[in-house]
């Protein structure tokens, strides 16, 4: 039986990619990733994936997001769109086009702080917690089912950066888990909710860091 196929897009550094790539080698999550596809040809993300022998492609920025897009995975059987660090709005009908395969990774508790700027804005509103939030990507911004948050708490002393540290942290363990269990089978979108072993889930699955 073949293992499911993955494409993963980014636009900057690759840290989640690299960390998906260590959870692949380490056999925690059994899948291939066919290709790191970037809209920013200088994204340190595309370098990790060409050290690691996994082909690579700059989107055109003169066509359109979804035409190139398409261009690419026409040629493939993709099982799972994986966004890690993907700075442009998927177009509407790319989206519909793999509806139920796409998933984001978006440094908030949602549905508070969507879009950008998530830890700037959290230290503005002086919030008490903070983390990362793993959803399936449909046409609202950041407004698919969320399956799975971290929380952490924001303490006097942190800033934008010690926020992003600590954020990273929860991602790097959050959303491993949800690729794990969308390629073993276990997860589904259902609408505005997800499935989970074929059970309808309401409100995200927690996972409560011990990060201070």
């Amino acid at each position: 039986m073949s293992r499911p196929k993955s494409i993963i897009l980014l636009s900057g550094n690759g840290s989640n990619l690299k960390n998906i790539i260590n959870k692949k080698k380490l056999g925690f999550i059994n899948m291939d990733i066919d290709a790191v596809i970037s809209d920013n040809p200088n994204a340190n993300g595309l370098e990790i994936a060409k050290k690691e022998n996994i082909k690579t492609f700059v989107i055109d920025s003169k066509k359109k997001l979804s035409e190139s897009l398409n261009m690419i995975l026409n040629e493939m059987q993709i099982d799972i769109i994986i966004l890690a660090g993907f700075m442009k709005i998927l177009p509407e009908d790319f989206v519909k086009t793999y509806s139920g395969k796409i998933l984001n990774i978006h440094p908030s508790l949602l549905p508070c702080y969507k879009g950008i700027n998530t830890h700037k804005r959290v230290l503005e509103a002086k919030d008490s917690f903070h983390g990362a939030s793993v959803h399936f990507v449909t046409t609202e911004l950041d407004g698919g089912p969320v399956i799975i948050q971290g929380k952490i708490e924001v303490n006097k002393y942190d800033n934008e950066d010690t926020l992003k540290e600590k954020v990273h942290s929860i991602e790097y363990e959050i959303y491993p888990l949800a690729i794990k269990w969308y390629v073993e089978g276990l997860l589904r979108q259902c609408n505005h909710h997800f499935l989970f072993n074929g059970v309808k889930i309401d409100s995200p699955i927690e996972n409560i860091s011990n990060i201070k």
